[in-house]
């Protein structure tokens, strides 16, 4: 019997592992010696060990049927259909998932900066090797990444990447250095998301480190993350990573990018969500407080209400969902697993089952697979 079992369920959180040779056979012929080693240093003590070990096992059969007992278990690099599109397959069989939003792991690292050439030209390299991994099976949708910098490049790479069969386009949710995300020169790509059908994404990460450095200073031994590292989250980390998209988002409604493009869609994926109860009424109350000297703020509805069928939010599994469903809707808040990291938890499901007690099946229905359909206009 598969883990999921008993109703639809889609899953808007899971990783695609990269190996130390993956960016480099996508990338143009004239940009390969430039792409950089994969880095690993957020990932823990043994990450180097871990992609050794991948890289050794791939195309071993008896390997991956050994990983069907642990599906749940095994996480990372190890874990089966971390970078085989085929084992993904037979790990969505077991999984149960009807839909899973792919996304990528560290390989941003190899290619992320101020050179415009060496960021586009992975940018493509990246979003092509996804759209390869996902092609073979439906249930899969490749997120492409299209970075800021440079609007009218920008707008080439999210088509590209459309073309080439992705599903969902990350965006960072720092801005570029010199203008906003929302300036009217990025309105061409806004527009080719709303045409298209295709919504964007934030991921943790993609707005840098939202806690100074120094506050990890304070005279005591150091702390490590829980997989051994420094670089990854931590309880005062943690206490902040939804800084970024929360201004993000604000920005864009505040600027009236859902009133400009109305079919825009997007989602808000493994940053939290409880920070999105008060963060309707701190929308709303910006604009009564505002408006008066802000006269772009006057739209024809509340920011809260864009919120409702333009974004969408994943919850941790450690947060109280059924509370944040009753106090903010039942159609905000999406199912997913964070399959194959770590982070996941060996039993997120379970977590959410034990969060949704006593609301209504319809929904609890939304939470697992009607949001997702909402935002990926299945």
């Amino acid at each position: 019997m598969p883990y999921a079992n008993g109703r639809t369920y889609h899953d808007a959180d899971s990783h695609f592992m990269e190996l130390g040779d993956w960016l480099v056979q996508y990338a143009d012929p004239d940009l390969r010696d430039r792409i950089r080693p994969l880095h690993l240093g957020g990932a823990g003590a043994a990450a180097g060990q871990a992609v050794a070990a991948a890289a050794g096992r791939r195309g071993d059969p008896a390997a991956a049927r050994s990983l069907e007992e642990r599906l749940m278990e095994t996480k990372g690099w190890a874990a089966l259909g971390a970078f085989d599109p085929t084992e993904r397959s037979r790990a969505l069989d077991l999984l149960g998932f009807s839909k899973q939003l792919v996304f990528s792991t560290f390989a941003a690292t190899q290619f992320f900066g101020d050179d415009l050439d060496l960021l586009y030209g992975g940018a493509r390299a990246h979003n092509r090797g996804m759209a390869e991994f996902c092609a073979a099976d439906e249930r899969l949708v490749a997120v492409g990444f299209v970075p800021w910098g440079d609007p009218v490049r920008a707008l080439a790479e999210a088509d590209e990447a459309i073309r080439l069969g992705c599903g969902a386009i990350l965006v960072p949710s720092a801005p570029p250095r010199d203008q906003s995300p929302f300036h009217t020169d990025y309105h061409p790509f806004w527009r080719l998301l709303e045409e298209t059908g295709v919504p964007f994404m934030l991921h943790i990460g993609g707005g840098g480190r939202p806690l100074r450095r120094a506050f990890h200073e304070n005279g005591k031994p150091p702390i490590t993350d829980f997989l051994g590292g420094g670089e990854n989250i931590r309880s005062k980390d943690y206490m902040c990573l939804h800084n970024p998209p929360e201004i993000f988002l604000s920005c864009m409604l505040l600027d009236g990018m859902f009133e400009t493009f109305p079919r825009l869609r997007g989602g808000c994926i493994e940053q939290g969500a409880m920070w999105v109860v008060p963060w309707l009424r701190r929308l709303d109350l910006a604009v009564e407080g505002f408006s008066r000297t802000e006269p772009a703020l006057r739209l024809p509805r509340r920011p809260s209400d864009y919120v409702h069928g333009h974004l969408w939010f994943t919850p941790f599994p450690n947060e109280p969902v059924g509370w944040m469903i009753e106090q903010a809707g039942e159609d905000l808040f999406l199912f997913s697993s964070d399959y194959p990291h770590p982070e996941g938890g060996r039993d997120p499901l379970g977590r959410f089952e034990r969060s949704l007690e006593g609301l209504p099946e319809a929904a609890i229905e939304r939470f697992y697979a009607g949001n997702f359909a909402d935002m990926m206009a299945l």
